[in-house]
């Protein structure tokens, strides 16, 4: 063996792994006061934005969301799916961004492939989710509902309302950065091209 290659195991003091995750609490630290987030009439700074993380993940971990487990979103380009981005992480787990593009029938054989455990969807989505919850036939799946004041709105599907549930979690979760950056962060499906759909 090479002998500068010896005694070199992986260990805290020679190797962290990376993760998009690392910038957020360090950005909060750094620039707490500052402007993080804007959406119509609300904005939150880099404190508040990472509070509210926290409290995803928090949430979500009440809700037995664990390492390795699927959390789908189906939302525009907006907080909740900003936060998802970072919450759902926060915890190990996988997020399934979802295509506001797709059809109820692709939107039900993802959710099934992927194995969603949550669902966090707008309800300017209802028509479309409340089909492919129909076709997917799960009672297991759990939804909550992001009720947006800048967007059309809809009817609610879930149990909750996006920000109730965001109370119901603890801003000062504690969580942790990945222990390997092999670790799963997200699940991407393309859409058009391959695949396949539930049956008729």
């Amino acid at each position: 063996m090479n002998p500068f290659e010896q005694n070199l195991d992986r260990q805290p003091a020679n190797n962290v792994p990376l993760s998009p995750l690392s910038f957020l609490p360090r950005t909060a630290a750094l620039f707490p006061e500052s402007t993080a987030v804007v959406h119509g009439n609300s904005s939150y700074s880099w404190s508040e934005a990472y509070a509210r993380c926290r409290r995803l993940a928090s949430a979500l971990a009440k809700l037995g969301v664990s390492k390795g487990d699927v959390v789908a979103v189906m939302a525009p380009n907006t907080p909740p799916m900003w936060e998802a981005h970072h919450g759902v992480p926060m915890l190990g787990a996988v997020l399934n961004a979802l295509n506001v593009r797709l059809d109820a029938q692709a939107i039900a054989f993802i959710l099934q492939h992927g194995d969603a455990k949550v669902l966090i969807t707008d309800s300017e989505y209802h028509e479309t989710i409340a089909k492919s919850l129909e076709r997917l036939g799960r009672d297991d799946l759990k939804v909550i509902d992001v009720q947006d004041p800048q967007g059309p709105g809809g009817r609610p599907l879930g149990a909750m309302e996006y920000e109730d549930f965001l109370a119901s979690g603890d801003p000062d979760f504690h969580w942790s950065l990945p222990d390997d950056e092999w670790n799963a962060i997200a699940l991407n499906y393309t859409s058009g091209t391959t695949g396949t759909t539930l049956a008729q």
